[in-house]
């Protein structure tokens, strides 16, 4: 968390869950970007799930088919890309690729969470090179 305050790592973290309605949802979520906007204690503490939402970097509601995508401070969403769905990190410009069949791109690493109470969380973890 240190880290993604301190702007050297942006992390990117996706979610396929079950919502209140008993909808599946999944989305992408500029961590940085949420944490500026709340709290995450009651996520880590588990008070509270974390779902992805429409303001997110990109939002899918399986049973509406809703689906948004939107740019944070911290990236640009790239999704008419022939590779899928791509993000661009707005500071050092590196591209991150979260198909799980693919590499996620230069200095981000994809680590799949264990999970009880989600269907799935991948992190999208990327150290961010200051242009100098």
């Amino acid at each position: 968390e240190e880290m993604v305050r301190q702007g050297k790592l942006t992390t990117i973290v996706f979610v396929r869950a079950i919502n209140h309605k008993g909808q599946e949802v999944s989305g992408y979520i500029d961590y940085a970007h949420r944490l500026k906007l709340e709290s995450f204690e009651p996520y880590f503490e588990q008070q509270k799930k974390l779902l992805p939402r429409p303001s997110d970097l990109s939002f899918y509601n399986w049973e509406t088919q809703r689906s948004t995508s939107n740019a944070t401070p911290n990236f640009q969403v790239i999704a008419d890309n022939e590779a899928g769905l791509l993000f661009k990190n707005k500071r050092d410009r590196k591209v991150i690729n979260v198909d799980p069949k693919a590499r996620p791109g230069d200095n981000s690493r994809r680590i799949e969470l264990p999970t009880h109470e989600h269907l799935q969380v991948v992190l999208y973890d990327h150290v961010t090179r200051r242009k100098s």
